[in-house]
């Protein structure tokens, strides 16, 4: 069964919504089912670019995975002129990573704010992406997660309640700069 159209869910959506549905969610639930259905194909059919991307950047591969999988969700998008900000996954400066001591089994947490057409925000759409730091591996499929809030602070105080390995988490420029200081150390 082919899936609808964003514009088709979301109108859908709308006319048996109850009153205390929220857009956000119904876009939530939108990109997860997205993402359920395409993430494996992406890897697949662009296997040997992510490759090659991993063998010459490492980890930006990842990027370059996420770009690919969330095209498709961008179009539609701004065909309705939602917009997310900034475009999904998120901003990387700001994001989280934390896992597995030996690099194998980590999960990054980065965040977009959604806008309507009016430029009103209707929430954010969180993606968490599970990765793999010694070879090319998505361990299991992103995650989406729909929040009611919309400022940096409110996400940071909302996923913070929903993991206390966000919590401890540090931003990723904190964090690269500790890194670079203990190189020099």
């Amino acid at each position: 069964m082919k899936p609808k159209p964003l514009k088709e869910f979301l109108e859908e959506h709308q006319e048996h919504q109850d009153h205390q549905d929220h857009p956000i969610e119904a876009i939530g639930s939108y990109v997860s089912e997205y993402i359920e259905r395409n993430w494996q194909t992406v890897l697949t059919v662009n296997h040997e670019k992510l490759m090659r991307a991993y063998n010459e950047g490492g980890d930006a591969a990842y990027g370059t995975f996420l770009n690919l999988l969330f095209l498709p969700i961008h179009r539609q998008f701004k065909e309705l002129g939602i917009r997310p900000e900034p475009n999904f996954p998120g901003n990387f400066d700001i994001s989280r990573e934390w896992g597995s001591p030996e690099g194998t089994d980590q999960q990054r947490w980065m965040w977009s704010t959604v806008y309507s057409t009016e430029k009103e925000p209707l929430g954010t759409i969180v993606t968490i992406v599970y990765h793999d730091h010694t070879q090319f591996r998505v361990p299991r499929q992103p995650r989406i997660l729909a929040l009611h809030e919309t400022g940096k602070e409110e996400v940071v105080a909302a996923l913070s309640l929903k993991s206390p390995d966000f919590k401890e988490a540090l931003e990723f420029t904190v964090e690269y700069k500790a890194y670079l200081r203990s190189l020099q150390e």
